[in-house]
């Protein structure tokens, strides 16, 4: 029996839920489906509503996902950030513990098996993750400018991403990179964010140039390059935070300097330790300036960021070299373009644009792809199903697919920046960032434009872990929302 109190609580609920979200996941889940049928469906098992098959599997893990949605909008909101710490022990535990599950799925120790049930407990941390860095975060006294906060936050993010990567799933790791998006909101530092961004560019710029050699000197022309960005990136700080007129004096000596240096190339020397020299000495005169200015931490946060670029720099070099496994630095080379490899690494991703190519504009029709049919694209229904989308679908159905996601990224943007509270507003954020990575990660995976690293489309790749995970993130912050006058 329903207290009068509860009844008008959930008739309160159901008013102020935001139903145009929820009219984008339905949509969404639809789409989802009609995927899963096309890149699963089969000449033999022709009946795509039963359950031997996977697209009728799908419908009850659509269905169980809709029921879940029901019941977590009708728990108390308060319920989410009570028990917050709670949910994220839990998770931390089942996440340890599938570390030494038996069961291996494709190398994978990440799936829990329970009879017929497969679940991934990686999928449901996130939400548990998001809830912990919620609930820290709002807390009174929290600022994130402060570098104890910040390190206690960057834990809550650490714990899970070890668990998972020991798992050996670690494309799921790299999900929880997506929070930065989030601490950006929360005011950290742009300097941070830039950091993360000068990394990539080094990376990129190191591994993808360091065996072409300037002229016919033994430089690499990717460490030449990245230590001249280290330089160029510093100076650049020095201009912003401290002093231009000192930056402009640097630039003219980091450049005349560089300059001289290539009039060696004439002799077969490595012009490369000239750059690090350059950046060593870069160093030291910020250190010295900081001894004596006023704004020293910015002297000193200035040459901390230029050696941990250059250490990262030549740590990158030894892990692609010396720690990750073959079919990894595979799958490096061929983004990057250094190797081709259409039968091992890039075969995937070959496969995947040749179907996304095939569709044309308007695509081929439902049930009727023939890279699909012909299971030409590997795991074309789950890491790899926008190939489906592309190709029976076409470039139109593609677009209205994105379009929908940028309807629902948009509309968690706004929901969120309406919240009254941190919690929510964090919260909201948390969701939005992993979104926004999944798609952005997955959808350019399958263009051959990001890393292959196994993540799924929300809702549209197959299976009930990533489902129910992206359920629980999707109406918890709706929940959270629709009590948000409270």
């Amino acid at each position: 029996m329903v207290l009068p109190a509860d009844n008008v609580q959930q008739r309160s609920v159901l008013r102020n839920i935001d139903w145009l979200t929820i009219v984008l996941y339905l949509a969404l889940l639809t789409f989802g489906w009609l995927s899963v049928c096309g890149a699963s469906y089969s000449f033999e098992e022709t009946d795509i509503f039963s359950l031997s098959t996977r697209s009728g599997m799908q419908i009850v893990w659509i269905g169980t996902s809709i029921l879940l949605g029901f019941v977590i909008v009708m728990l108390d909101a308060r319920f989410y950030d009570t028990f917050a710490y709670i949910i994220y022990g839990l998770l931390l535990l089942l996440l340890f513990a599938t570390i030494f599950n038996p069961h291996s799925i494709k190398g994978s120790r990440s799936w829990l098996v329970l009879g017929p049930l497969r679940l991934q407990p990686a999928e449901f941390a996130k939400f548990a993750t998001a809830l912990a860095l919620s609930k820290f975060m709002s807390a009174y006294g929290y600022n994130i400018q402060q570098w104890k906060h910040f390190a206690a936050t960057l834990l809550i993010i650490l714990l899970p991403m070890v668990f998972i990567v020991l798992q050996r799933e670690t494309g799921s790791a790299l999900v929880y990179f997506s929070f930065f998006l989030m601490f950006y909101r929360e005011g950290m530092p742009g300097s941070i964010l830039f950091a993360g961004v000068a990394m990539v560019v080094y990376f990129v710029v190191g591994i993808r140039y360091a065996e072409v050699f300037i002229g016919s000197s033994p430089t690499s022309l990717g460490q030449f390059t990245v230590l001249m960005l280290v330089q160029l990136f510093s100076i650049g700080m020095v201009w912003v935070y401290c002093n231009r007129r000192e930056a402009f004096k640097l630039l003219l000596v980091s450049v005349g300097v560089t300059l001289l240096s290539l009039l060696l190339l004439l002799i077969p020397v490595n012009i490369a330790y000239v750059q690090l020299s350059l950046v060593v000495i870069l160093v030291c005169y910020l250190v010295w300036q900081g001894l004596g200015c006023r704004i020293h931490k910015h002297y000193y946060f200035i040459a901390l960021f230029a050696i941990g670029s250059t250490l990262f720099y030549y740590g990158a070099d030894y892990i692609m070299q010396e720690v990750l496994e073959p079919h990894q630095r595979s799958r490096i080379n061929v983004l990057l373009g250094l190797d081709e490899d259409l039968r091992g690494a890039g075969y995937n991703v070959h496969q995947s644009e040749i179907a996304i190519g095939s569709g044309g504009l308007e695509g081929k029709g439902f049930l009727n792809g023939t890279q699909t049919k012909l299971k030409f694209v590997p795991e074309q229904d789950t890491d790899f199903i926008f190939c489906t989308v592309g190709e029976e679908e076409g470039f139109v159905g593609s677009a209205g697919v994105l379009l929908l996601f940028l309807a629902l990224i948009w509309r968690l943007l706004y929901l969120s920046e309406r919240q009254p509270f941190h919690f929510g507003r964090i919260y909201g954020y948390c969701v939005l960032s992993i979104f926004l990575f999944h798609v952005f990660i997955n959808v350019g995976m399958v263009l051959g434009l990001t890393p292959v690293i196994g993540i799924p489309l929300p809702f549209f790749s197959y299976g009930g872990s990533s489902l129910w995970g992206f359920t629980f993130l999707l109406f918890i912050f709706l929940r959270i929302d629709a009590g948000r006058s409270k």
